[in-house]
C-alpha cells in the first residue's frame, strides 16, 4: 500500500496530509477519502483541470499520461514537467509526495 504525502494548501489540506492508499485507486479518490477535498469539477472524467496535482516526489513510477490529459494539463494553472491530473493517476506501489496548486482554471467553483 502506497504513502501519499500531501504537501500543505491553505484551503484543501491546511495542515498537510499522509495517507495510505490501496493501489489501484485514482490519486483523486484517495486524497477524497482521506477528507483532501481537492476540486474535481468533471466528477473525475479527465474533462477539466480542477484536479491537477504536482508530483514532487515518485513522478516517474507512474503510468504514461494519455493524449487527453496531455491536452487537458496544456490548460492547467501553475503546470510544471510532473504535473498530472490526479484523477488519472492509478496508484501503484510506490510513495509520493504530492503538492495542490494554489490556483485552478475553475472560476465556478461552489467555494468562491
Amino acid at each position: 500500500m502506497p504513502q501519499i504525502v500531501i504537501l500543505p494548501h491553505p484551503t484543501f489540506c491546511p495542515d498537510g496530509a499522509v495517507i495510505d492508499a490501496p493501489v489501484g485507486k485514482t490519486l483523486c479518490d484517495a486524497m477524497l477519502d482521506s477528507d483532501v477535498d481537492i476540486e474535481h469539477a468533471c466528477e473525475k472524467s479527465c474533462a477539466c483541470t480542477t484536479c491537477h496535482v504536482v508530483i514532487r516526489e515518485g513522478f516517474n513510477t507512474l503510468g504514461e499520461p494519455t493524449d487527453k490529459e496531455e491536452d487537458l494539463l496544456d490548460m492547467a494553472w501553475g503546470l510544471e514537467a510532473n504535473s498530472r491530473l490526479s484523477c488519472q493517476v492509478v496508484l501503484g506501489d510506490d510513495d509520493l509526495v504530492v503538492e495542490i496548486p494554489k490556483y485552478t482554471i475553475n472560476h465556478a467553483s461552489e467555494n468562491h
